[in-house]
């Protein structure tokens, strides 16, 4: 089993536009009202909630890091491999509207992290954008996400490394427990 930390940063969120049942007298065609998004991001029973959202040229940007706590069994385990994130209208005066959600398997992340050869444990995704799927089945936008997932480091392999730190450390004054412990 490897445990670690995976980040999510909620960039933006382009076309999120929800259309409404009001329509306009002159053309009577459904009217796209203004959003104010935020959202839902679940992974793995973990969950938190975005800011609104800052309108900015068009895009919805949130610009928000959330970091969820990573317990992953290994290539048969599918159960924590979904990050689901639910793009929510703020409605003022009636209960909050699904726009529509996004569900990013970090899967291949979570093996990329746990490879031996990946010393540091550290994946960082770029900021991808995903669309967003309304309840119909229709495109509703793109909502751009960057990740990283770091592997926890074992109680030995932190030890180590805090014993080298303080090897190397001036103020440190017992040579001998050094010398012993990175000999471990």
């Amino acid at each position: 089993m490897a445990s670690g930390i995976l980040e999510v940063t909620l960039v933006e969120a382009e076309e999120l536009n929800e259309k409404n049942l009001w329509c306009c007298f002159c053309c009577f065609k459904p009217c796209v009202n203004h959003t104010t998004p935020y959202v839902e991001l679940e992974y793995g029973g973990q969950k938190h909630r975005s800011c609104l959202a800052q309108e900015e040229n068009k895009k919805q940007v949130w610009d928000e890091k959330f970091k969820f706590k990573v317990d992953y069994e290994g290539e048969e385990d599918n159960t924590n491999t979904k990050l689901i994130l639910r793009i929510m209208d703020k409605n003022r005066i009636s209960s909050d509207k699904l726009i529509g959600e996004t569900t990013i398997y970090v899967k291949d992340i979570l093996l990329c992290g746990m490879d031996e050869e990946n010393v540091k444990g550290i994946v960082d995704v770029e900021t991808q954008k995903h669309r967003v799927v309304r309840r119909d089945k229709s495109y509703s936008g793109e909502i751009s996400v960057a990740l990283t997932f770091t592997k926890a480091m074992s109680e030995k392999k932190t030890h180590m490394a805090l014993a080298q730190l303080l090897a190397r450390s001036p103020l440190y004054q017992n040579h001998a427990f050094s010398k012993e412990v990175l000999q471990e």
